[in-house]
């Protein structure tokens, strides 16, 4: 999964093999270590409910998907899954999910 983060947007990219295992009820994770053992990471899922949810640990965040707008992205020539999450703060995070394209004899 590759992750961007810039101001309040976050955009993940995932794999077709990781959209796979996500719709399979699993966790797709991101972990970047800056030396030692101090990093980042994200975790990604899936829910039954009808909105996002943002669990932050600081340096682990997991964020929580609807299913149903993320099943979708398994149809070839999907668009991106656009999301808005309301942070406890007033502000919003833009959120945006897609595959990446499948390679040639993958």
């Amino acid at each position: 999964m590759k992750v961007e983060l810039q101001q309040q947007s976050l955009r993940l990219c995932l794999e077709p093999a990781e959209l796979k295992v996500l719709l399979g009820g699993e966790t797709v994770e991101n972990m970047t270590r800056f030396g030692g053992v101090e990093g980042w990471g994200l975790a990604l899922s899936l829910h039954a409910g009808d909105q996002p949810v943002l669990l932050d640990g600081g340096t682990f965040c997991r964020l929580v998907l609807p299913r149903a707008i993320v099943q979708p992205l398994a149809d070839a020539g999907s668009v991106p899954v656009q999301q808005v999450l309301y942070l406890d703060d007033g502000s919003t995070l833009q959120v945006q999910l897609l595959v990446a394209p499948a390679q040639p004899g993958a």
